[in-house]
């Protein structure tokens, strides 16, 4: 549970503490995190993982409306199951089995994240005064 939690919020958290003097810097800067859509629906076992992701999704929609001054644009990216080696990171067999049975049926290379983010990205990197992006990409129903 520790380690997750230090990946999943206080990783992010020092990943933004990190730009944002970079963005304030030079005017402008995109925060891209990836949610999961497990923070949406929530499911036995799950509890701890989803609400990191609850919690990232928070503070990047906190960011977003603190950034009046249109330096900052965020952009939270749910895409379901996707091909990690994170699930060996889980103690419990049986859980780590079930999880692994339905990220072999359901998930997506992590390259299809890597190209939908990509593709977000609008022409001009300087957002307008509140801007919000938002992108739900799941990789099956109920994912």
């Amino acid at each position: 549970m520790k380690a997750m939690i230090d990946v999943n919020l206080r990783g992010v958290m020092h990943g933004i503490a990190a730009a944002l003097s970079v963005f304030r810097e030079q005017g402008h800067g995109h925060l891209v995190t990836t949610v999961s859509t497990a923070g949406l629906k929530i499911t036995p076992t799950m509890a701890v993982y989803a609400a990191t992701k609850n919690t990232v999704r928070t503070l990047l929609e906190g960011l977003r409306q603190e950034s009046t001054d249109g330096v900052l644009r965020t952009t939270a990216i749910s895409p379901g199951y996707v091909h990690t080696e994170l699930i060996d990171s889980i103690d419990n067999p049986e859980v780590r089995e079930e999880i692994r049975r339905t990220m072999d049926q359901y998930a997506i290379a992590p390259e299809a994240v890597a190209r939908a983010v990509a593709f977000e990205q609008p022409p001009s990197s300087k957002p307008g005064p509140r801007h919000r992006a938002t992108m739900q990409i799941s990789a099956a129903a109920g994912a």
